[in-house]
């Protein structure tokens, strides 16, 4: 049974082994058996499936995992942390431990391995500073995931959610909501953490398109386009798009282009929706 997620056990844990919180690895550990109820159940784990945990910390929602899910293998990069893991998850038979930076892990062959090469499920409590490498990392390398669960500060989950118009809305948006449906499960406030967090937290699940809701011919254009647009995103799309020296597009066939596709030459990048990034980039692939 599960004994962590509350403070008393994590500060016993933390205490045993003397352990001391790494700043650069952002380590927030959470302390509230809620929270984690929330996880595994929006997650949808069965005793079919193979969960990757990216960051599992002490084992708190470790534990919850192994006894939702059929297999498991948990990716730490604090070596720190090992012996604790080692300890805290002893009880179970089905959890593996990988001492590794997640974004030198061959992912792919994991699954292959582990797997068979079938989807697997992906739950983490992200360190803030590294989750949009981790989430485009899984996407881009074509990993076979059925749904990424993970608590993230809450201003990137209102980002992978937002649509055109909003403030929030942006490069990681389109990127997210390409390859997956974003759903907020819960807002987490700090207290739900030790240490505490400066911000809140948001649990967000991604559930992976089998295909990606618009078509695109030139993948790498749509995002480059798309990269464009929001690094100056007080300029128009045209200006946005042509100061960029790897989108080689006059402003003339830029202008041309919008306007068949019935949109203004000043229209801004952040009032597109990703089917109209999808029919620019495929316009002008044709050229």
């Amino acid at each position: 049974m599960a004994t962590l997620g509350n403070p008393k056990n994590t500060i016993e844990i933390l205490n045993k082994y003397k352990f001391v919180f790494q700043k650069k690895f952002g380590q927030n550990f959470l302390i509230d058996t809620h929270v984690l109820d929330k996880i595994i159940n929006s997650s949808h784990i069965t005793k079919e499936d193979f969960v990757l945990e990216i960051g599992p910390g002490i084992g708190t929602m470790t534990q919850y995992l192994a006894e939702a899910a059929r297999k498991v293998i948990a990716v730490e990069i604090d070596k720190m942390l090992i012996p604790i893991l080692q300890d805290t998850l002893s009880p179970y038979d089905n959890i593996s431990i990988i001492n590794n930076d997640i974004l030198a892990l061959n992912i792919n062959e994991l699954v292959e391995k582990e797997n068979a090469g079938k989807p697997i499920k992906v739950v983490a409590n992200l360190p803030y500073y590294i989750t949009t490498p981790i989430i485009m990392g899984l996407f881009e390398s074509h990993v076979p995931i059925d749904s990424i669960t993970i608590m993230v500060q809450k201003e990137v989950a209102d980002r992978m959610q937002a649509g055109p118009g909003s403030k929030n809305y942006g490069a990681l948006s389109l990127a997210v909501q390409y390859y997956a449906e974003p759903y907020i499960v819960a807002n987490v406030p700090p207290n739900c953490f030790m240490p505490r967090p400066n911000v809140g937290s948001a649990v967000i699940r991604l559930s992976r398109y089998q295909y990606p809701p618009v078509q695109v011919e030139n993948e790498k254009l749509m995002f480059q386009l798309i990269r464009a647009s929001f690094n100056q995103r007080r300029k128009t799309l045209i200006n946005a798009i042509n100061n960029d020296p790897n989108i080689p597009y006059s402003k003339e066939i830029l202008s041309s282009t919008l306007e068949m596709m019935n949109l203004s030459v000043n229209i801004r990048g952040e009032a597109l929706l990703l089917s109209q990034f999808a029919e620019l980039s495929n316009r002008l692939s044709q050229l």
